[in-house]
C-alpha cells in the first residue's frame, strides 16, 4: 500500500477541461496520484476530507505590487502572500516599480528575491522593469530569473521608474526579442492623459467622473496600437495588462488574427465595479486605468465567456488609508486597488453564480493559462507530476467581507461589505498546508 504526505479525499476536482470527483495523494510537494470515480488504495501522514468541497488548481497572480524592499509601509511580500494565500492563490509576480530601489537590475532583484524567501507563504515570482536607463541590464535580470518585463508607456506614479518613450520601447523590445522573453505593458497615452487632466483640474473640475473622462478608453487604444506596431517591428512577445474595456481587447484580437504574439490581462474590478462605485467609495476604488461604466463591464465579461480574455490578474495595488482617503480632489489620491485577496471570490460570485461562466474557464484565465504563458510547466492544472498548489474552495458558502478579514497590511479595499457567494477554505503550497479555516499556517 502506498504510503503519502497528504490524501485530499471525496473532492470535486476542477480542471480547464473537466470536473471530476476523486481522491488526489500528494508527496514531496508534487501531485503523485488522481483517483477519478474512485478511492485511492493508499494511507498518508494527514487527510482532507473535501466531500462537498471543489479543489481546484491554485491561482498564478500575474499582477501585484508588494513594494518591498524599501516601501513595506504599503505592504510587504508576508502581508502580501498571506492575503494570496486567504484567496486560494499559490503563485504571485510581483511588479518591479514599487519596491526601492526598483526591479530594474540583478542586483536589486536578489534583494527582492532574498526577502520573499523569507517571507512569503506562496511561491514568489518577479517582473524585470524595462525603463529609458537599464536596456543593457535586460539580459542580467532575464539569465536570472525575471519571469518578464513591464514598461509604462504612461507615468507609473513612482519617481524612480520612469515610463518608456517610444526610443526606449522600440530599442528595449528589440533586447526583450533577442531574450527570448516578453514585455508586459501598461498602455495608455501621455498626451491624451495629460492632456485632459490639465483641462479638468484647470476648470476646477475634480469628481470621480471627471478623473475617468481624462483617461479615456481612447488612450489605451492608441498606445495598444502603438506598441503592437513596434511588436510586429522587432518580433518581441507582448502582453497587454489592465485592458479596461473590450474595445482594448478587439484591437489585441485583431493583432493575433494577424499572426502576432500578443496576450491581454483584465482585472477583477473592471468585471465587478463600475464608475458608479468610484463615486460612491471615491479614492479607495480609483485605479489606472479607471473603473468603466456598467455597459463596458458587461462587454467585457462578453470577452471572457468569449475566450477573448488570456489571463485574470489582480493588479493589487496598495497603499497607506492617508493616500486613498482624500476627499476633495481624486486626482490627488494614490490610483491602485487593493484586491488580491479576493480575485477568486469576484470570478466565482460575478462569474459562474451571476453569468452562468463555467469553473473549467475560471480555472483556464487564473491557472492553466498564465502557467502556459509564463512557462511554469508544473503548474496550472491537477494532474500527476505537477506541483501541489491546490485551493479547496466551499461553493455553497456565502459571506460578507469584512475589513477585520483582510490581511493586508493596511486593511482597506473597495470590495469591504460585499457579499461573495464561493469561500476559499483550504490553500496548498507544494504539498503544505498554508491556509485553513480563515488562519494562516505557513511560515
Amino acid at each position: 500500500m502506498a504510503i503519502y504526505d497528504l490524501i485530499i479525499k471525496n473532492g470535486t476536482i476542477v480542471t480547464a477541461d473537466s470536473i471530476v470527483q476523486g481522491d488526489i495523494a500528494i508527496k514531496d510537494g508534487k501531485i503523485k496520484e488522481v483517483a477519478v470515480g474512485t478511492s485511492l488504495d493508499a494511507t498518508a501522514d494527514k487527510e482532507i476530507n473535501a466531500e462537498g468541497l471543489h479543489i481546484l488548481p491554485g491561482l498564478i497572480d500575474t499582477h501585484v505590487h508588494f513594494n518591498e524592499p524599501g516601501r513595506t509601509e504599503w505592504e510587504g511580500l508576508e502581508t502580501g502572500s498571506r492575503s494570496l494565500a486567504a484567496g486560494g492563490v499559490t503563485t504571485f509576480f510581483d511588479m518591479p516599480l514599487n519596491s526601492t530601489p526598483p526591479t530594474i537590475n540583478k542586483a536589486n532583484l536578489a534583494l527582492k528575491s532574498s526577502a520573499a524567501d523569507e517571507k512569503s507563504v506562496v511561491n514568489p515570482r518577479f517582473w524585470g522593469g524595462l525603463v529609458p536607463e537599464n536596456i543593457g541590464d535586460l539580459k542580467g535580470l532575464h539569465e536570472n530569473g525575471v519571469i518578464g518585463f513591464k514598461a509604462f508607456m504612461s507615468p507609473s506614479g513612482i519617481a524612480d521608474f520612469s515610463n518608456v518613450d517610444d526610443e526606449t520601447l522600440y530599442k528595449g523590445m528589440k533586447e526583450i526579442a533577442s531574450l527570448g522573453s516578453l514585455l508586459a505593458v501598461h498602455a495608455e497615452s501621455t498626451v491624451i492623459c495629460d492632456q485632459l487632466a490639465k483641462e479638468k483640474i484647470g476648470q476646477g473640475k475634480v469628481s470621480a467622473r471627471d478623473y475617468v473622462e481624462s483617461r479615456p478608453i481612447i488612450s489605451e487604444i492608441e498606445a495598444v496600437r502603438r506598441v503592437i506596431s513596434y511588436a510586429e517591428a522587432t518580433g518581441c512577445k507582448l502582453h497587454i495588462v489592465h485592458a479596461s474595456s473590450r474595445k482594448v481587447v478587439q484591437v489585441i484580437n485583431e493583432a493575433k488574427q494577424r499572426g502576432l504574439d500578443v496576450t491581454v490581462e483584465t482585472c477583477p474590478h473592471y468585471l465587478s465595479l463600475t464608475v458608479k462605485d468610484l463615486e460612491e467609495k471615491g479614492v479607495l476604488a480609483k485605479c489606472a486605468p479607471p473603473l468603466r461604466d456598467e455597459e463596458e463591464v458587461e462587454d467585457l465579461w462578453a470577452a471572457v465567456a468569449n475566450g477573448e480574455i488570456n489571463v485574470i490578474g489582480s493588479d493589487h495595488s496598495p497603499a497607506p488609508a492617508s493616500m486613498k482617503m482624500v476627499k476633495d480632489n481624486i486626482f490627488d489620491g494614490w490610483g491602485g486597488i487593493s484586491g488580491a485577496q479576493s480575485t477568486l471570490n469576484i470570478l466565482l460570485t460575478e462569474g459562474h453564480f451571476k453569468r452562468k461562466l463555467p469553473l473549467e474557464k475560471i480555472v483556464e484565465l487564473t491557472a492553466t493559462n498564465p502557467a502556459k504563458l509564463f512557462g511554469l510547466s508544473t503548474k496550472g492544472t491537477i494532474a500527476e507530476g505537477y506541483d501541489a498548489d491546490l485551493a479547496i474552495v466551499n461553493l455553497n458558502e456565502s459571506f460578507e467581507l469584512k475589513k477585520e478579514d483582510l490581511f493586508y497590511r493596511h486593511q482597506h479595499s473597495p470590495y469591504v461589505g460585499m457579499t461573495f457567494k464561493g469561500n476559499v477554505k483550504t490553500t496548498i503550497v507544494g504539498g503544505e498546508v498554508v491556509f485553513e479555516d480563515g488562519k494562516i499556517l505557513g511560515k
